[in-house]
């Protein structure tokens, strides 16, 4: 059995935040701008201006919330899997 790279999987679950991160920025801004001022004229550049300044804050609370998240899920998962 092959062992895992403890920084090769860091740096994937970190490449995976920022994929993540991005595409929630990218659908939320989207979906927001879109509700909340339809589309006007000139409204693809001001959606690429939200979505600029979303990622790298969604990118940062991603750090912080998807381990406190794994956590939480790994938590349940071992609750409800135990046998009563």
């Amino acid at each position: 059995m092959q062992k895992t790279d403890p920084k090769r999987e860091k740096r994937t679950i970190l490449l995976a935040q920022l994929f993540i991160s991005g595409m929630m920025a990218f659908l939320m801004t989207f979906i927001f701008s879109v509700l909340a001022q339809g589309l006007p004229e000139g409204w693809p550049g001001l959606w690429m201006h939200h979505f600029a300044m979303a990622w790298p804050v969604a990118f940062v609370l991603s750090l912080g919330v998807g381990p406190l998240a794994f956590r939480l899920a790994f938590a349940l998962m071992r609750r409800f899997s135990d046998p009563v």
